[in-house]
């Protein structure tokens, strides 16, 4: 997630102290990673530089003062741009998962015992995100819908590394 875009786009709604836009982020994105306060303020100065807020007022306060940002037009167009590009798949072509299986292989190690050792971490990443989803509000069921489709194909990816196992075993020991 481009943490850039998001405040940018948190941004469009009218202008935001940091402490506001880490609030929103937390809030609507960061259920399993909010912000921290740091990467709120570098990200901040970091898009002023650029050009795509500016600085809409300054209050002070009983500490440091307090910066309202506010988006610009360039702004807005990067956010734009940043929606309409479509994020690249990740295929998940050199998986850990995968190297453990061929060294295990290639050391005569039982490989079945870490596909069966995984299966049983991902069912039971599925049964808390299973739960999580069923206590959630909508958003956070997406999340989790998400992640347990994820779950799934990497089961599935399990189930035939297992049947091709004596197959794979030929093939990297050859």
């Amino acid at each position: 997630m481009s943490i850039g875009h998001t405040l940018l786009g948190l941004l469009e709604s009218g202008p935001r102290h940091g402490y506001d836009l880490k609030r929103a982020f937390d809030e609507k994105f960061g259920h399993d990673r909010p912000l921290h306060y740091g990467q709120v303020y570098s990200t901040m100065s970091r898009l002023l530089k650029h050009g795509l807020v500016e600085v809409d007022g300054i209050e002070a306060g009983g500490g440091p003062e307090r910066k309202r940002y506010a988006i610009t037009e360039a702004g807005i167009t990067d956010v734009e741009r940043w929606l309409a590009t479509p994020e690249k798949p990740e295929p998940y072509l050199q998986s850990a998962l995968y190297t453990k299986v061929v060294l295990a292989l290639l050391t005569h190690r039982d490989a079945a015992d870490i596909l069966d050792t995984q299966r049983s971490e991902h069912l039971r990443s599925m049964r808390i995100l299973t739960e999580r989803k069923r206590k959630g509000d909508l958003a956070d069921q997406l999340i989790c819908d998400h992640a347990l489709f994820h779950l799934e194909a990497d089961l599935r990816w399990l189930e035939l590394t297992a049947a091709r196992l004596d197959k794979l075993r030929a093939a990297v020991t050859a």
